[in-house]
């Protein structure tokens, strides 16, 4: 889990009352939802229900909307009044608070938007499809943690962001923890974390992806024959270990870029390229452009070309 970074991008809280609904649309990246109180359930794309009770923590998937609603009174067949939670413009510091009802919340959810990076390359949650919908109980101390990091942000300090993220990093270890243990079908997302021997050679190339690292050489750091190695590399990652390796090269270079103070030859050799031209050549290969254009691109403040990952 060492090679993990999480990077905290909004935190919000979401309030329902008994009777009413709120609507979210989509973002492009993962949110996390833990529920503090209350019951209710959360309707995903429209087609999805989910049931809330405390401390449920569901991950929703990038680009899908949601919608939480408050369980009712028994017996109360009251129509329900919907609330658009993208018109609410309640923020304090880097808090949004949306509020669908009355001062007396029966649903009181924590809901992070959020970065989840292993190894500065494989992004854990981006590619998730479907929700992930996990229960847990007081001792895992979710809530406290959840809690600690809206104050952070409310408060606003010096390292307040840092700090937040580094919350929500614990957050998410914990969901990562349980899913070397649960049965469910979304852990096989994450089966780079379950498989020691690879993730070791992973890690070995996310540290330093500029030396110069074979098939072979990563075989020997996992302690796997050859064979072995490319087999269970592409079963658990899904791409073969030298694409992994040029896509973690690429992403040191684009971040070498946005310093702006080292030159295209030095920022080729620390990725491992003896010339210039063949790092050109990868860099454009992955980015369309070349590194001294997005260098450019980037001091104009396009910040769109960095949405562009290496494939």
């Amino acid at each position: 889990m060492a090679s993990l970074d999480v990077e905290v991008v909004a935190l919000s809280e979401c309030l329902v009352s008994r009777g009413f609904g709120l609507d979210l649309g989509g973002i492009g990246i993962p949110g996390i939802h833990y529920n503090l109180k209350g019951t209710g359930k959360m309707l995903l794309s429209n087609k999805l229900w989910v049931n809330l009770k405390p401390h449920t923590l569901i991950v929703v998937p990038p680009n899908t909307p949601f919608r939480i609603e408050a369980a009712q009174l028994p017996g109360k067949n009251a129509t329900l009044r919907l609330v658009d939670g993208r018109l609410q413009k309640n923020i304090k510091g880097d808090i949004h608070r949306f509020v669908a009802g009355d001062d007396n919340p029966e649903i009181l959810l924590i809901c992070g938007f959020f970065t989840a990076v292993y190894g500065a390359s494989a992004e854990l949650f981006s590619s998730v499809e479907c929700p992930i919908v996990e229960q847990f109980d007081e001792d895992h101390r979710l809530e406290a943690t959840l809690k600690e990091a809206l104050s952070e942000l409310v408060a606003q300090e010096a390292g307040s962001g840092a700090m937040s993220s580094a919350l929500l990093k614990q957050v998410i270890i914990t969901l990562l923890r349980r899913s070397l243990t649960s049965v469910a079908s979304w852990v096989e997302q994450f089966a780079l974390l379950s498989d020691c021997q690879i993730a070791r050679a992973f890690a070995e190339m996310a540290a330093h992806p500029g030396k110069g690292h074979s098939v072979d050489s990563l075989a020997k750091t996992a302690c796997l024959s050859r064979s072995s190695f490319m087999i269970r590399f592409v079963s658990t990652v899904g791409k073969s270990p030298i694409m992994i390796l040029r896509e973690l090269r690429m992403r040191q270079a684009s971040r070498q870029l946005r310093l702006n103070h080292l030159s295209i030859e030095q920022i080729a050799r620390d990725a491992g390229y003896d010339s210039r031209s063949s790092f050109v050549r990868a860099f454009r290969k992955s980015f369309n452009c070349d590194p001294s254009e997005y260098r450019e691109k980037l001091g104009k403040g396009d910040r769109g070309i960095l949405a562009h990952s290496a494939d």
